[in-house]
């Protein structure tokens, strides 16, 4: 029976070597492990997998697909729903939503739900397939923001016929996915330039260097720029500090900053001229994946690399692929500690971090039992740089300047469950509507806020 067959192991680079290097960490399956794999799938009548899909790609259906050697026909079936396969595969949380739910994983191991997706993104990449385009329908509508929110909205419209145009901040369109995941992670080159170069040939244009609030705003592009309706994808990029003593000292940054600079500005590549410091012994504060991401960079730049939680591993709100790979590349763990005070030399530069030791009480309300502090037992970490990966939030800059656009007590934007928010015409989805969430849950959104968005229009 297929569900006796045993999940196929996945090829990675031995843990010695990419601790000190860039390179991508996870092959993937190549056509005879994917087959394989797809052989596994029970094919269910009600598939749990597909409601847990944020983006509801129909899984079974591509499997089937891939697993009858039919490439092309699984490649089309995704690209319904999804416009980012190869990015998805690599870096959704697949055990907690699709993978979660396959009725595999209950007595045994889910379908590689994933490392499937990953192996058609990749083939559908490597043999150039055309997507068909829409002609257009003479209505225009501006995308702000070309992070997964942004560039699943704009495919999906451009589909249906609109004109979009996606005005992106940075110099390189791609948001979180060029500036935040590591290289190691997710290729940008090889993987999310081809991506979002097929989302162009779906006829979106990406003007880059563009921020909206300052060189354009949302009132002039709906007023002035002949734009019906502007979905606001903006991400989450505003990095919260502790508020601790010590932390505006030289060599306490953000994971935003420090992430930036290694991804975008390619500062760990000796032939681009953007150093980045990290010393003899970096700290990241936090324990998701940005933590993570920090830390397994700061690894591979020549660092002695130390996660500090306040939480137990049990709590840890990473991936347990990003954690089990963080520890087999030498990441040193320092469990139910919290940083108190930053440390520093008579220059102001990072001596170190006092932390002190911390107990789990009653659960809050993330479901998470609480740290407490221990009375007297403070310790000192030596380190060079302290890098504190604590979560963002939304820049307010394009809700300050857009009239009638409000935003809740912690910076997001208002909206619907549809993406609609306090300005006509305007909706939002992804992080600057739920603060820092994942890639497919941002995509998903995307989606929902395209189809009210083509409501909105036709009803106009």
């Amino acid at each position: 029976m297929a569900n006796k067959i045993p999940r196929v192991p996945v090829r990675e680079q031995d843990p010695a070597i990419r601790a000190t290097n860039f390179e991508e960490v996870c092959y993937g399956y190549n056509e005879q492990e994917a087959v394989l794999e797809a052989s596994r799938c029970l094919h269910c009548k009600n598939p749990r997998c597909v409601a847990a899909c944020p983006v509801n790609i129909r899984i079974p259906d591509f499997i089937a697909a891939l697993h009858a050697g039919k490439m092309q026909e699984a490649a089309d079936i995704i690209a319904e729903d999804s416009s980012l396969p190869s990015i998805c595969g690599r870096v959704c949380p697949q055990e907690t939503q699709c993978e979660g739910s396959c009725i595999l994983g209950i007595k045994g191991e889910p379908v590689a739900i994933g490392k499937l997706e990953r192996f058609v993104g990749d083939w559908k990449i490597a043999n150039g397939t055309t997507p068909v385009v829409t002609p257009r329908n003479g209505h225009r509508v501006a995308v702000v923001g070309s992070g997964p929110a942004g560039l699943a909205c704009a495919s999906d419209l451009a589909r249906m016929g609109y004109e979009v145009k996606i005005f992106e901040a940075l110099h390189r369109a791609g948001g979180v996915l060029v500036y935040g995941i590591p290289e190691f992670r997710l290729p940008k080159e090889r993987i999310v330039a081809q991506e979002i170069a097929a989302v162009e040939k779906l006829g979106v244009e990406i003007e880059t260097d563009v921020i909206v609030g300052r060189t354009v705003t949302v009132d002039s592009l709906l007023d002035e720029e002949g734009f019906e309706a502007v979905f606001i994808g903006s991400g989450a990029g505003l990095p919260r500090f502790m508020g601790i003593a010590g932390e505006n000292y030289n060599g306490v940054v953000s994971a935003n900053e420090f992430l930036t600079r290694a991804n975008l500005m390619h500062a760990y590549d000796n032939n681009y001229d953007t150093p980045i410091y990290v010393g003899r012994r970096v700290v990241v504060v936090g324990g998701g994946n940005v933590a993570m991401d920090a830390v397994r960079t700061a690894r591979r730049l020549g660092a002695e690399a130390t996660i500090v939680y306040r939480r137990s591993e049990n709590e840890l709100p990473a991936r347990a692929e990003e954690v089990h790979h963080a520890k087999e590349e030498g990441i040193c763990f320092r469990m139910l500690t919290n940083p108190v005070e930053v440390l520093a030399d008579d220059k102001g530069w990072v001596r170190g971090v006092r932390c002190i030791e911390m107990e789990l009480g009653e659960p809050d309300a993330s479901g998470r039992r609480s740290p407490v502090e221990k009375a007297g037992s403070e310790f000192d970490i030596e380190c060079d740089v302290v890098i504190m990966a604590l979560g963002t939030s939304p820049n307010p800059l394009i809700a300050s300047t857009t009239a009638g656009l409000e935003t809740n007590r912690r910076g997001c934007l208002v909206a619907d469950e549809q993406g609609t928010t306090t300005r006509a015409g305007v909706f939002a989805g992804g992080d600057a509507v739920t603060g820092a969430a994942t890639v497919i849950l941002a995509m998903g959104a995307g989606r929902t806020a395209a189809k009210a968005i083509d409501a909105y229009i036709k009803n106009k």
